[in-house]
């Protein structure tokens, strides 16, 4: 059995846990797009540890090149990126799908992005863009929250119900848009549909005007591992254009990438 130890703040952990290494991934995720700069104080009171931790973390990831300061303010630098690339490089998701976004998009005319789910939000792993239709620009590492994007959706209905109940407990929902659902209930709701039919169309919740169909990509085990959107302008497309012109080449589209992927993993099953 795995021996086990209390922590300063009473939490059991097994005897090979690493606080320090917690606590200073906990420094970097206090950074979000609302907040990307902060004194030594804000990120005291982000991540609850004592302003002189907060600064001896602060100054060792500035030392590293993933934290830049004016001896005031602090920010995160593209270096960070670093730590996402190795993960998008060992799974191999971005190589695979990538033609793949570039056929569908040039078949529909309109942009496709592919995003697994990290925690309570969607990041995006790999995009094709046709023209600019959010305020936010969108890039690899841009995150959303799951429940509001269609993406998110599909990865949701995915999970198991121990998970997604979970989710769905802490899940505190914010009206991005006057069409965001905003219950956890009726996302439920919505959710057991996404699982029925197998894919999700969001209609302006995310962002008014913008309007998404998403479709999931599943391992050789039938796993949801990541998913793969279509998004379009509203005042261009309307839900049954949708339905009828883009759903059908973006399900085409995931069964090829599921097919490459069943390809990759064999190979590296075989060690080729």
């Amino acid at each position: 059995m795995t021996a086990t130890r209390n922590d300063p703040d009473g939490h059991v952990r097994a005897e090979h846990y690493v606080q320090s290494l917690e606590r200073g991934l906990a420094v970097i995720r206090a950074f979000t797009p609302e907040a990307p700069t902060m004194t030594l104080s804000d990120v005291a009171r982000a991540t609850g540890l004592t302003r002189a931790a907060a600064r001896r973390f602060l100054l060792t990831l500035a030392d590293l090149g993933y934290v830049r300061t004016d001896g005031r303010l602090f920010s995160l630098t593209p270096r960070v990126l670093e730590l996402g690339y190795a993960y998008l490089s060992s799974a191999g998701l971005p190589e695979v799908v990538q033609p793949h976004l570039e056929r569908l998009v040039a078949e529909v005319r309109e942009s496709s992005s592919v995003s697994v789910l990290d925690g309570d939000d969607v990041v995006y792993v790999a995009r094709v863009a046709t023209s600019r239709i959010m305020a936010v620009s969108i890039n690899v590492g841009t995150r959303f929250p799951a429940y509001a994007t269609s993406m998110g959706r599909v990865l949701l209905a995915g999970r198991s119900p121990e998970e997604l109940g979970a989710y769905l407990e802490r899940l505190q929902m914010r009206r991005l848009t006057a069409h965001t659902l905003s219950s956890p209930a009726r996302l439920r709701a919505e959710l057991d549909r996404v699982r029925a039919q197998g894919w999700a169309i969001v209609d302006q919740e995310l962002e008014e005007g913008l309007r998404s169909v998403a479709a999931p990509i599943r391992d050789r085990e039938g796993r949801v591992v990541a998913a793969a959107n279509v998004s379009t302008h509203a005042s261009r497309t309307s839900i049954e254009d949708i339905r009828r012109d883009l759903l059908p080449p973006l399900l085409a589209a995931t069964a090829r990438i599921e097919a490459d992927l069943e390809i990759a993993a064999r190979s590296r099953g075989t060690g080729g």
